[in-house]
């Protein structure tokens, strides 16, 4: 993992560096996930590192 990734774990088996994730995720077909509520500075943001103008993903953050 180290040489593909660059992550590897530590004596106490964390993983770095720290923003590497893993896990064992469950889900179940009637659970209801919510993203719950996105302000418009986030969504300004993401606009901005993903070079897109406001108007084209916008619908993409809705409420539902």
């Amino acid at each position: 993992m180290e040489k593909n990734a660059g992550i590897y774990l530590t004596e106490n088996f964390a993983m770095l560096p720290a923003a590497s994730v893993c896990g064992f995720y469950f889900s179940h077909p009637e659970a209801k996930y919510s993203r719950g509520k996105i302000d418009r500075d986030q969504v300004d943001d993401y606009h901005r590192r993903k070079a897109w103008t406001c108007a084209p993903s916008s619908a993409g953050f809705a409420p539902s």
